[in-house]
């Protein structure tokens, strides 16, 4: 049998406790994952300024964070820059590992017998002959 509207309105006060039911899940979905995404952005910037021991976080009241329309937090370096300022214990030297590059792989290159002079040649030849034992 089928939820069916009586004359007292019995199947409509559930449906409308249902869906109260889920907007308060989906307002505690938003809040948590709102957290979430202030401690990630937070977390970021705390590398970017040195922080030694990301635990320092905890320091942070998260209500007073404010998420901008992008989804970063909206004053995370300013956040940053006071906590340095009041507990600069929890930092070390700024990190530059984000901003630096990666040198480029270069071979070593083997010269050839050809481009040795007579003197140079003699050496790794004596070199090779001492490694070789022979």
């Amino acid at each position: 049998m089928t939820d069916e509207i009586t004359d007292d309105g019995a199947g409509r006060d559930d449906w409308q406790a249902r869906a109260e039911a889920a907007e308060r899940a989906l307002g505690q979905m938003r809040h948590e994952s709102g957290e979430k995404l202030k401690r990630a952005e937070l977390k970021i910037e705390a590398v970017r300024a040195g922080m030694i021991d990301l635990d320092g976080l905890k320091l942070i009241d998260l209500d007073q964070v404010e998420l901008g329309e992008d989804g970063g937090v909206t004053d995370a370096a300013s956040i940053m820059t006071r906590l340095k300022r009041e507990k600069p214990w929890l930092f070390g030297a700024a990190s530059s590992s984000s901003t630096a590059g990666v040198p480029r792989a270069e071979p070593s290159r083997t010269r050839h017998a050809r481009e040795l002079s007579e003197a140079e040649w003699r050496a790794a030849r004596a070199e090779l002959l001492r490694r070789s034992g022979g």
